[in-house]
C-alpha cells in the first residue's frame, strides 16, 4: 500500500510538473494575445456580422464573378484597381522617404497607364519593375506610431486603431472622392469590392482552427512584415 501510495505521489509530482511547465509557455502567449486584442469581446460579434455577410451575399457573388468571367478579363479588371492602388503607394512611398520605390511605382504608373491601357496590362511588371505595397498605416508606423489595439470594423474587416485611422486619408488618394457622378462611382466600388474578394477565394484553403484566431494573427503579422519592410521573425 505504501508503495502504491508513493508510486501515485509521484505520478501527481509529475504531473504538477508538466501543469506547470504548460502553463508557463502558455501565459505569455495569452498575455500577448490580451495586449495585442483587447477588445476581443467587441470584435468577435463583429467578426461574425461580416462573416455572416460574406458567407451569403459577398462570396457567392465573387465565386460567380470568377466562374463566368474569362480570365484574361479577370486579370485585366485586377491590374487596372492595382493600377489605381499605384498613386496611393507613390504617395507614401514619398512621405516615407522612399526615394528608389518612388521612382519604381512612380514608373509603374506612367506606364501602365499609357502602353497598358490604364493599367488593364501590367506592362510595367513585364519590365522588371516590380510593384510596392504601401498605405498611410505604414507610413505611420514607418514615422514611429504604435500599431495601437487589434480592431474589426464593420463591413470592413480586421484592422487597427492605427490602421482604421489612415484608411481616412488613403481614401482620398483613390479615385471615388473624384467621381461625381453617383451610380459610375458605386458600380466602381462595387466591382473593386468583388475582385478583391474574388482574388482571396484561394487564400481560404489556409486557414485552421479558430478563424477569427487565424486571420487576426495573419493581419497583425503582415502588417508588422509590411511596416517594417520584411525585418521581422516571421513565426507565423
Amino acid at each position: 500500500m505504501r508503495m502504491i501510495g508513493a508510486s501515485w505521489l509521484d505520478r501527481l509530482g509529475r504531473l504538477g510538473r508538466l501543469c506547470a511547465c504548460v502553463a508557463m509557455a502558455v501565459l505569455p502567449v495569452a498575455a500577448n494575445a490580451a495586449e495585442e486584442d483587447p477588445w476581443e469581446s467587441f470584435n468577435r460579434p463583429i467578426f461574425r456580422f461580416n462573416d455572416t455577410l460574406d458567407t451569403y451575399a459577398l462570396k457567392p457573388v465573387a465565386k460567380g464573378y470568377q466562374a463566368v468571367t474569362p480570365q484574361f478579363l479577370e486579370d485585366g479588371v485586377h491590374n487596372v484597381f492595382r493600377n489605381i492602388g499605384d498613386v496611393g503607394n507613390l504617395a507614401n512611398d514619398l512621405l516615407q522617404g522612399k526615394v528608389h520605390d518612388a521612382g519604381v511605382d512612380g514608373s509603374r504608373l506612367i506606364f501602365n497607364t499609357t502602353f497598358g491601357l490604364l493599367g488593364f496590362f501590367d506592362v510595367a511588371s513585364e519590365m522588371g519593375l516590380q510593384r510596392n505595397d504601401e498605405d498611410f498605416g505604414q507610413t505611420l508606423g514607418a514615422w514611429g506610431l504604435g500599431s495601437g489595439p487589434y480592431l474589426v470594423i464593420p463591413l470592413l474587416g480586421p484592422s487597427t486603431v492605427r490602421d482604421a485611422g489612415a484608411k481616412i486619408p488613403d481614401g482620398y488618394l483613390g479615385p471615388y472622392p473624384y467621381i461625381d457622378h453617383v451610380p459610375t462611382r458605386n458600380v466602381t466600388r462595387a466591382v473593386n469590392v468583388i475582385d478583391t474578394r474574388a482574388s482571396l477565394l484561394s487564400a481560404e484553403k489556409m486557414m485552421t482552427g479558430d478563424k477569427y484566431i487565424f486571420i487576426r494573427n495573419a493581419y497583425l503579422q503582415n502588417r508588422e512584415f509590411r511596416v517594417k519592410d520584411g525585418e521581422v521573425v516571421d513565426d507565423f
